[in-house]
């Protein structure tokens, strides 16, 4: 949620300022998504949250069956959030626009569609959350693999995409090609279901619905390990390493699976190799937070973070509704002059800084006076 509020720092207009700066566009290369094929740091957001919500419902079940909660409240309770999640994410994507947008490639919308599935498995025995876990990823991958790879004379411009476009993918790979691939034909037909501005054509960036199938997978991955954490009979240091093996698992295999072009790693149809190398990473920094603030007991400095993460929702909120007006009225109220103290070039730094401390100190308010919004 930090990296997603960090947006405002506007590292890439510092370094257009600065094109000499290697430092800066690395900084800037890692606060926005990669055109296509790769993972950046900003591309770990989503399924990093995603994984998050698997890990926190192996406790939630937990914690509702023991306070005597039956099967039936919950499942209506998992049903009742997704729909909430979908409804907020559609919300918060249509405010701009002159008529309900729906869409379903956003975060609160991916989770939603996947949820209650995901609470069903939740409740099943390890076993089958493993072979849950493998029939998505390797179902998802066949369903792209078998679609027809698009012909020769295939008319990119028409959907968005140069012709001359450097990350066009070759071979087999093609088959995850952007806006030419399973995902983005089936958005075609689903997405024009509904009323619309005007007929789905395509996305400009990729993104589609049926990222959802592996989101669910990177959130089942997320309640394996949850289980893990929960159980009496590993001791801390079993717990860090198995997360430290299957991180580097799932990075070794991620990295074969697009090197051999098998499946390309591409975040913006979360490919089977996305979801097995983004889950790798969460796990290693899952066993590195563990061990610090759980094993060790070094918690104070994580504050700043857990005012962030305990009301995840309002600061999501915050994001997509307030970033401009916000900026807008910090000049006005603290004049232009001050965000420009260090210079025309970190001017967006700065005002994105304060904009960010802003946002922080709403979210310390309600973390003070036990504000939260859950669904």
């Amino acid at each position: 949620m930090l990296l997603l509020l960090g947006e405002v720092w506007r590292f890439c207009d510092v370094a257009a300022a600065k094109p000499g700066s290697a430092f800066w566009a690395f900084l800037c290369h890692h606060q926005q998504h990669v055109p296509w094929v790769g993972c950046s740091l900003h591309d770990i957001i989503q399924p990093s949250f995603s994984f998050l919500v698997g890990v926190a419902l192996a406790f939630s079940i937990a914690a509702r069956s023991a306070a005597g909660h039956s099967c039936g409240r919950m499942i209506g309770h998992a049903v009742w959030r997704a729909f909430v999640l979908i409804a907020l994410g559609i919300g918060l994507r249509s405010v701009t626009h002159t008529q309900t947008y729906f869409t379903f490639e956003d975060t609160l919308t991916q989770i939603g569609l996947g949820y209650p599935l995901l609470f069903v498995l939740a409740s099943r025995p390890r076993r089958d959350l493993w072979v849950a876990f493998g029939l998505i990823l390797g179902g998802y991958w066949a369903a792209f693999a078998l679609y027809p790879l698009p012909p020769p004379d295939f008319n990119y411009p028409a959907v968005g995409v140069p012709a001359d476009w450097p990350h066009h993918l070759q071979g087999f790979a093609a088959h995850w090609n952007m806006n030419s691939n399973l995902a983005w034909a089936f958005d075609t037909w689903f997405l024009n279901l509904f009323p619309r501005e005007s007929p789905f054509l395509f996305n400009d960036g990729g993104w589609s619905t049926l990222s959802f199938i592996p989101t669910l997978g990177t959130m089942v991955l997320g309640v394996l390990v949850g289980g893990v954490l929960r159980d009496p009979s590993r001791t801390p240091a079993d717990r860090v390493r198995w997360l430290v093996i299957g991180g580097v698992a799932g990075l070794a295999s991620a990295w074969l699976l697009d090197r051999m072009g098998i499946c390309p790693i591409v975040k913006r149809v979360w490919t089977s190799s996305f979801t097995l190398w983004t889950g790798g990473l969460s796990l290693l920094i899952l066993a590195f937070l563990y061990q610090v603030i759980d094993v060790m007991g070094r918690k104070r400095w994580a504050f700043p973070l857990i005012v962030i993460g305990m009301n995840s929702i309002a600061a999501y909120c915050l994001h997509e509704l307030f970033v401009p007006v916000t900026e807008q009225n910090l000049k006005i109220h603290l004049g232009e002059g001050i965000f420009r103290s260090l210079g025309d070039a970190y001017h967006p730094l700065v005002l994105g800084a304060t904009g960010l401390f802003v946002f922080w100190l709403i979210l310390l308010w309600m973390y003070k006076r036990r504000i939260f919004l859950r669904i």
